[in-house]
């Protein structure tokens, strides 16, 4: 997969194709940023519907919690290595862009779990991301109660 230079290493296979679901094995290596490659994943695979979960190593991370009060994210920054025991996410069109919504689990050196909504990671020694590709596409709009964008699966655009 080409990138814009943030996940040079990212390798992706086709597993199976059935009807029009496709389901793929994204490899990430060390030093890929997650969070990029997934938005350029759906970019150069036209996705508009989709979810996701995988597992892996971070050398860094930045996790999000999502102060309501506020409507914005409170940035916790883990810089040193971790376990990603899970991340889970999907991918839906938002104002005409296909974007990635993924929450994780990362446990640190001392045996404790942060988990969140992903900023950012940087992947070491690798992080094995299985995606399933659905045909019919899912769309966000704005919710003015969190200042966020939420799935509505009512509208076609």
């Amino acid at each position: 997969m080409q990138t814009d230079g943030k996940s040079p290493g990212v390798k992706v296979k086709l597993l199976s194709e059935s009807g029009k679901t496709k389901t793929y094995a994204v490899i990430f290596s060390t030093g890929d940023e997650v969070v990029s490659a997934l938005t350029e994943f759906a970019q150069k695979y036209d996705v508009k519907s989709t979810h996701y979960t995988a597992i892996g190593d971070a050398t860094s991370a930045k996790i999000g919690w999502y102060d309501k009060d506020r409507k914005m994210f409170k940035v916790i920054p883990l810089p040193d290595p971790s376990e990603v025991s899970s991340l889970i996410g999907d991918i839906a069109v938002f104002n005409g862009k296909s974007v990635a919504h993924t929450h994780v689990n990362i446990s640190t050196e001392n045996g404790l779990s942060h988990g969140g909504h992903l900023i950012e990671l940087f992947v070491g020694p690798t992080l094995e991301l299985f995606v399933t590709v659905e045909p019919t596409p899912l769309f966000k709009k704005l919710n003015p109660e969190f200042n966020a964008g939420t799935i509505d699966p009512a509208p076609d655009k």
